[in-house]
């Protein structure tokens, strides 16, 4: 036997046998996470605390690149790295034992460590990474014995063994011992990863889907509202191509720092109101909603939003205001800023001017579009304030309001190169035609939306070939808060042209031209595109 190439063999295997024992580990972790601990898995910890960490520059990257799905990304990758670490596991193991079951032990601590601090831990959270890792160790341990075994009888000639006993083909049992070794080996490997994979698929998929919260927004009954958005003439300009007035609730951009989508049963949900307040409040789904629904048309938008971008979006919320549910616990002088908080532990800054202002609609929205939040919009509750970016103002999966200083509290983004206070700065961006989709010549319209929540949009100016500026026709407004559609008859000419849109607000303030980054409090500039005319 060549000895160089058979190493190599028995490394490879190795590292399968690191991998079936990595599969084990979070096959191990997962079901007992299923019977004891639900938010304790260790991918999805481990994942959470990647979330937190990350630089804001790798933020902006993924959600740039990965749009929506940047959690799915986020996912094949700690999957990815899963793989390559055990295979790393298994080689250690074979090669130089204990080694390869020290490095599972690293793991199953650093996913300890995740899952604990997490906000909402349970008693029993330390059980699922533990129970992992024990059993992952035990099957390296076992499989590497296997594999050395294997290894040894390849390496042993048959004659080696005087007077071998014969088979009844003729053969030595010394002769045949590699292959038995060999088969064992693949028996336990095959039987291991099968289980890992049954077991570790069928505990996720029974914990996700047995939480039945679905089933439940879906059964749910909101009461009718007690006022109700009135659409004018004219809002909708239904020009193909352009972003409708309202976008769908499949559309609507989700950008946050759940890797998972929370469940949270209405019947058992809770909203703290606390701090620096006259008294502490504590109140259930149905106590919220009694206090009478309203309606209302707001767009919000992503501080990761670039100059063009799309995430941005405009819905019918159905809420009550904030300032009716601070009122009940009674904020005290010098407070001014409300501190909300997710279920998983999230938190965003919100003025409290911005939340007990009569003018201003902030509410706490339990509807969206005509149905009950989605659950990745934050069933069954979540924070909409109009004129604030998302990360300072939207919070979804609401559990708290807690009532305090920016001096004595700071949110989950200022800390990671954010301004606590961020004020969304109003834009404009052209829909169509798309630069990617070259139109035919002759007259075609311009068309997009531009927002100025809380002051709304005097007019939208479109300059074509840094040629004058054109007054494009608005759609008539719903209310300040909700953007509007513009649109622009266009005499194209074949070639190539540049167009550039800019609004002025009803302050008679013109959108800044000078680009700016995302951070640390939302981007700037005229979109610039450029239009192929065939």
């Amino acid at each position: 036997m060549n000895k160089t190439g058979g190493r190599w063999k028995f490394l490879a295997w190795s590292a399968v046998a690191g991998v079936i024992s990595g599969l084990a580990f979070l096959a191990a972790a997962e079901l007992v996470a299923l019977l004891v601990a639900r938010g304790a898995s260790p991918v999805l910890a481990v994942g959470s605390f990647v979330i937190d960490i990350v630089p804001q520059p790798f933020k902006e990257f993924a959600i740039t690149t990965f749009g929506e799905y940047d959690k799915l990304a986020l996912l094949a990758g700690l999957g990815l790295a899963v793989v390559i670490a055990s295979a790393i596991a298994g080689v250690l193991q074979f090669l130089k034992p204990p080694l390869g079951v020290i490095a599972l032990g690293v793991a199953g601590a650093l996913s300890l460590a995740a899952i604990v601090t997490r906000a909402g831990a349970g008693p029993f959270a330390f059980l699922p990474p533990v129970v992992g890792a024990v059993a992952g160790s035990v099957l390296l341990v076992v499989l590497c014995r296997r594999l050395r075994r294997w290894e040894r009888s390849t390496s042993t000639p048959a004659t080696a063994v005087a007077g071998g006993a014969s088979g009844a083909d003729g053969k030595s049992e010394d002769d045949a011992a590699p292959g038995l070794d060999r088969r064992r080996f693949f028996v336990l490997a095959g039987i291991a990863a099968a289980s890992a994979i049954v077991v570790g698929v069928t505990a996720r998929a029974v914990s996700m889907a047995t939480s039945s919260v679905e089933a439940i927004r879906g059964a749910l009954r909101l009461p009718a509202p007690k006022t109700t958005v009135t659409v004018p003439a004219g809002a909708d300009l239904d020009i193909p191509g352009l972003t409708p007035l309202f976008t769908p609730n499949k559309d609507f951009y989700r950008v946050d720092t759940a890797l998972t989508v929370p469940t949270i049963d209405p019947q058992t949900w809770r909203l703290v109101i606390d701090g620096m307040v006259d008294k502490r409040v504590e109140l259930g789904f149905d106590e919220l909603v009694a206090m009478g629904l309203d309606e209302y048309s707001i767009t919000l938008t992503c501080v990761s939003n670039f100059v063009g971008g799309d995430l941005v979006g405009n819905a019918k919320w159905l809420g009550v205001p904030v300032r009716d549910i601070l009122a009940l616990a009674g904020p005290q002088s010098g407070a001014d800023m409300v501190l909300s908080r997710s279920v998983d532990g999230y938190t965003a800054s919100t003025p409290l001017a911005a939340l007990t202002d009569a003018g201003l609609d902030a509410i706490l929205a339990v509807a969206m579009n005509g149905e009950p939040l989605p659950l990745e919009h934050g069933f069954p509750v979540r924070m909409v304030v109009p004129g604030l970016y998302g990360y300072v103002s939207a919070t979804k999966w609401l559990t708290e309001l807690k009532v305090t200083t920016f001096a004595q509290d700071e949110a989950y983004w200022t800390p990671r190169g954010y301004s606590e206070k961020a004020p969304i700065k109003f834009s404009s961006r052209l829909d169509t035609p798309k630069i990617s989709k070259p139109v035919p010549a002759g007259r075609i319209p311009l068309a997009g939306v531009a927002w100025a929540q809380t002051v709304g949009i005097e007019r939208v100016e479109v300059s074509i070939d840094n040629g004058e500026w054109q007054v494009a026709t608005l759609s008539t407004p719903v209310n300040v808060n909700t953007w509007v559609q513009w649109v622009l008859e266009w005499d194209a000419t074949p070639g190539t042209h540049y167009v550039t849109v800019r609004a002025v607000n009803k302050k008679g303030e013109l959108q800044i031209e000078e680009s700016t980054p995302i951070a640390p409090d939302g981007s700037t500039g005229w979109q610039r595109s450029l239009i192929s005319v065939t």
